[in-house]
């Protein structure tokens, strides 16, 4: 007898605007069952920005690769995360090998199905932006633009991070950066962190993201950016000033999300 495939549904849940509480999610949907909320309830599905888009890891390939679905609000360190194996196969695409590093197992079986359908959803749900606030899709636009800009941080030694939006500030984005490059966290030297926060306004998304562009290409970004992450001795050694304590706690909680994000 053969067996009817499951269908796929990525369901994205967005908190209330300025509440402090919760997190955007991309929650699959089996068969009209969040499997999710059965095997894991230490924090949220990831963030639609890691798992959608034209590259992202819910894509599926004749390369099996491991793609992470939710991780602990504590961070995957503490108190674990869902992990699953994503690979096509003919004319389906199959999820397997579940699971979570905090756990000896996940509960969860093979799943199967058919390609057109599935391959069909994560186009839909990776370009239906309609569930974003208006900061969040300046946010989108704005990184879009910057990225296409090869080269534009160079002269300031300046890697972009991320620009990222949150919930509970609707009014505002955030830039990224890392001075001089994430290569210098994997090679043991100096580096710091940077954020600017830019207000967002009811205006257009596309012309706010444009005009935002113009103006952070045109000067060191570092000028009016403060330091968020690495350590007072790395900003020590490259002259930048070290954020208070208290400020600094409440900055590296965002940077923290913010790397869940990419």
């Amino acid at each position: 007898m053969t067996t009817e495939p499951h269908l796929l549904s990525l369901r994205i849940v967005v908190p209330p605007l300025g509440s402090r509480h919760g997190a955007v999610e991309c929650r699959p949907i089996i068969n009209g069952r969040d499997i999710l909320a059965d095997v894991f309830d230490e924090g949220p599905a990831d963030d639609p920005r890691y798992l959608l888009g034209q590259h992202a890891p819910l894509h599926a390939t004749d390369m099996s690769r491991e793609v992470r679905l939710a991780e602990a609000e504590c961070t995957e360190g503490c108190c674990g995360a869902v992990y699953v194996t994503i690979r096509r196969e003919g004319q389906h695409v199959v999820w397997s090998g579940w699971r979570n590093p905090d756990e000896d197992d996940v509960d969860l079986p093979e799943l199967r199905f058919d390609v057109n359908q599935y391959d069909a959803e994560v186009r839909r749900a990776s370009t239906d932006h309609s569930w974003e606030w208006p900061a969040r899709t300046v946010a989108r636009l704005l990184e879009e633009r910057l990225r296409e800009r090869v080269g534009w941080l160079t002269t300031w030694e300046c890697e972009l991070g991320a620009v990222s939006a949150w919930h509970g500030e609707p009014d505002q984005i955030s830039v990224f950066l890392f001075h001089p490059g994430r290569s210098a966290i994997r090679e043991d030297r100096p580096w710091l962190q940077f954020r600017m926060t830019l207000p967002v306004s009811g205006d257009d998304p596309g012309d706010q993201a444009k005009r935002l562009e113009a103006c952070l290409t045109a000067e060191d970004p570092r000028e009016i950016a403060e330091v968020c992450g690495g350590s007072k001795e790395f900003a020590d050694q490259l002259g930048y000033p070290w954020p208070d304590p208290r400020r600094r706690a409440g900055r590296a909680a965002e940077a923290r999300n913010t790397t869940r994000q990419q």
